[in-house]
């Protein structure tokens, strides 16, 4: 089985305005769960179920654990965390501080919530050309972001050992779909081909190389991955999410272009000194995924990236 059949009952998704939160917690309330979407402020647009506002980087566990048993949450989804436009310590706060109250929250409930916690292939760092990583693999990241959601899932998976916790990790790759948030990569190459389009002109892109080798996920396969991970709690405390396969990010952006269909003209620019595909590379090993949640990614890159341009076309103009 690679797509989820039931759902939890009630499910508190954190993050729940974000990139995978807003589209997890729609998912959810068509297979009929009761969601309420958590997140530092109202969105702008409504998100799916009932929207409060929480934030646990500055907010009390205790309140949280109240909220939780009030509501009678049978799962918890930590879609939250952050890292583009903050500080070191921004970032410290929303990805590990908000871990560990989390934890305390949900193992001081009466009825304690399952836990699904969104970690990153980041984690992990990168590895030699054709290498798969593995969830047992010592994680060696190179970025502070890495570090700090490393951080983060060695403290849910502590407290799984010690009995504290019903928790999984999802160490999910680079997730694309519809949504994809604007300072992203594949964000920023999209924003500019629909600049173009609405102007009726031929698309000015600027692109490195891009040999970058990275496992590229489709959203609706990761989405289908954690409503599994929900349900089915005889997985271990870390599963990596991907597609077993890396891909570069220049054919993801060109991709990108041919489902637009707006005229491109590509500016190459050199790389930086040190990069390369032998100095980035990452491909995640998902045997542990499919055996024991029984999931596979079933869609093609080309799809995630229709989604993306998709939605995309159909935002309204700045």
């Amino acid at each position: 089985m690679t797509a989820p059949h039931t759902a939890p009952a009630r499910v508190a998704v954190l993050g729940g305005t974000g990139f995978i939160g807003r589209v997890l917690g729609a998912r959810l309330l068509e297979h009929g769960a009761e969601v309420i979407s958590l997140a530092r402020k109202a969105p702008a647009d409504p998100a799916p179920g009932r929207f409060v506002a929480f934030d646990l980087s500055s907010d009390a566990a205790a309140d949280l654990t109240e909220l939780l048993d009030r509501e009678r949450i049978d799962t918890v989804v930590n879609a939250a965390g952050g890292m583009w436009g903050l500080t070191d310590e921004q970032m410290y706060q929303a990805n590990v501080v908000l871990v560990d109250r989390l934890i305390e929250a949900v193992s001081a409930m009466a009825a304690p919530a399952r836990l699904v916690h969104l970690g990153t292939v980041h984690e992990y760092g990168m590895a030699p050309i054709g290498v798969s990583q593995r969830e047992s693999d010592q994680a060696a990241p190179v970025m502070e972001y890495g570090r700090l959601k490393l951080a983060a899932t060695e403290a849910v998976v502590r407290a799984v050992e010690a009995g504290r916790i019903d928790a999984v990790v999802l160490r999910l790759g680079n997730v694309v779909g519809a949504g994809q948030p604007g300072h992203s990569l594949l964000g920023v190459m999209a924003a500019k081909l629909d600049a173009a389009r609405r102007a009726g002109e031929t698309a000015q892109l600027s692109l490195q190389p891009l040999t970058a080798q990275r496992d590229f996920v489709d959203l609706t396969d990761t989405l289908d991955a954690v409503i599994l991970a929900a349900t089915d709690r005889s997985a271990p405390p870390v599963v990596n999410i991907g597609t077993g396969s890396a891909a570069s990010a220049r054919l993801l952006v060109e991709l990108l272009i041919e489902e637009s269909g707006v005229p491109t003209e590509i500016t190459e620019v050199p790389a930086p000194a040190g990069t390369g595909p032998e100095t980035e590379w990452q491909r995640l090993d998902i045997t542990v995924a499919r055996e024991r949640l029984g999931w596979t990614p079933r869609r093609t890159l080309r799809q995630a990236v229709s989604e993306l341009w998709q939605a995309q076309a159909a935002t309204p103009a700045p």
